[in-house]
């Protein structure tokens, strides 16, 4: 599987900013997908997830209720929308695919077996 991800950039805070990551390759017939960030100096965290077939979305708390995550099937593309951006969500966002499924329920990097998008560099400025 190789994910492609974009959609980063620089963006005043209260502003908003939709990442991609676009799939290709084949995996399990059941796996999550889903987002993680890491800021300099700091691990890399969970930021939201999914089924990749539908179903619940699963939220980091300090992103709820501003971010939202959303796949095209068809296009085999998942998405990361983010709005109300704080300076404090400043990060290499990662896409994630695959592995066992239930590490996006589990909010859990440390389940994660799957694979990584290359990242892409958002910065909130003040």
């Amino acid at each position: 599987v190789q994910l492609q991800a974009s959609g980063g950039g620089l963006v005043q805070a209260g502003g908003s900013l939709r990442l991609s990551c676009a799939a290709s390759g084949r995996t399990s017939n059941n796996y999550d997908v889903g987002w993680f960030r890491q800021a300099p100096g700091k691990e890399r965290e969970f930021v939201a997830g999914m089924n990749w077939s539908g179903g619940p979305t699963y939220y980091a708390e300090f992103v709820k209720g501003r971010f939202a995550i959303s796949r095209d099937n068809a296009k085999n593309t998942l998405y990361l929308q983010m709005n109300s951006l704080k300076p404090e969500d400043t990060a290499v966002y990662h896409c994630a695919v695959g592995g066992r499924a239930g590490w996006a329920r589990q909010m859990s990097l440390a389940d994660f077996t799957g694979y990584w998008g290359q990242g892409t560099q958002v910065t909130v400025s003040s």
